[in-house]
């Protein structure tokens, strides 16, 4: 099942987390939120404590 880890305020930020986190391995889709300019970033629910330390590290 995909959870969502993070709401990116633009695509490019989506699509750059998307790519890092892809980098170090892991499946990771972006799903634009309604019509706003907003994006989830959704990964495996199974891989969700290994992402947040990658995500964390990315996002500081």
């Amino acid at each position: 099942m995909w959870t969502v880890i993070f709401i990116s305020p633009s695509q490019k930020s989506a699509e750059i987390i998307q790519k890092r986190l892809t980098e170090e391995g892991f499946l990771v889709k972006i799903k634009q939120i309604g019509q706003s300019p907003q994006y989830e970033i959704l990964v495996p629910e199974s891989e969700l404590d290994e992402i947040q330390e990658v995500l964390n590290s990315i996002l500081h």
